[in-house]
């Protein structure tokens, strides 16, 4: 099986080009993710033709369980229909799980580099103080903490994350200035990963609803992978900017 390892902001997976998605694509996942006995990754992402969009794409996280929409990923979707000469278009619509997403790629010396992404309408819940449920898609618990680098992300990242039926997604924010955030994020089904995008879109639209950011503006948001660039606009829309990198060609022996 061929595949191509990419990565946003160290967010890594490995993309396969297929026709259909094979029925043991979650052991696949388990086993190509490892760091140690395969070429390791956050999981495997499956791109293939859709009747609905441009594109579809499934995402299998490093535990076999599938995610229904991935920010980081999608990003590296456009690049890669881009670069491999499968469209010459540089706005498409991706069929998701969570629905169409639309991309506007950025190419840059005969390749995209980075990649805007339309991410759809945050839904934004108070809960306890400092904590947002945000659903973007998929899951999110926004945490506002004084110190990012010194939030128990090992601790009660799993722990949090599991209290959810089926799991969420959990981001310890800090906030830096105007419109400027970090963050750090325990993924379900991923652990700790060096960036989130769709985590980034749910800090940065619970930052918006809690006064921290401006609607209409583009915020920072600075992972442990690099920053992305997400402006939430005054109905809830999420757009996100960042790079869409490949890290090498692959081959392996099933």
């Amino acid at each position: 099986m061929r595949f191509t390892k990419m990565q946003g902001l160290g967010n890594d997976y490995l993309y396969i080009y297929a026709d259909s998605v094979p029925e043991n694509a979650a052991d696949l996942s388990i086993r190509l993710s490892d760091r140690h006995f395969g070429p390791g990754a956050d999981g495997l992402i499956f791109i293939g033709p859709s009747d609905k969009a441009d594109f579809r794409m499934r995402i299998f996280n490093a535990d076999g369980s599938e995610a229904k929409m991935c920010g980081n990923g999608i990003r590296c979707v456009g690049k890669y229909v881009w670069d491999k000469g499968l469209t010459d278009r540089t706005d498409l619509v991706i069929e998701t799980g969570a629905g169409p997403r639309r991309l506007h790629l950025h190419p840059e010396g005969g390749t995209v580099a980075s990649v805007t992404a339309e991410m759809g309408k945050a839904l934004v819940e108070p809960r306890a103080e400092g904590a947002f449920f945000v659903n973007v898609g998929n899951p999110h618990l926004v945490l506002f903490v004084d110190d990012a680098e010194t939030a128990p992300l090992l601790t009660e990242g799993p722990a949090l994350s599991g209290s959810v039926p089926g799991g969420v997604n959990v981001e310890f924010v800090q906030v830096l200035g105007p419109n400027r955030l970090r963050m750090r994020v325990w993924e379900r089904g991923s652990g700790v990963t060096l960036a989130c995008g769709t985590g980034a879109c749910a800090a940065a639209a619970a930052a918006v609803s809690r006064g921290s950011c401006e609607a209409g503006t583009p915020v920072e948001v600075r992972l442990d992978g690099g920053s992305l660039r997400i402006t939430v606009d005054h109905a809830g829309a999420l757009r996100m900017e960042g790079p869409a990198v490949t890290v090498y060609e692959g081959e392996i022996e099933l």
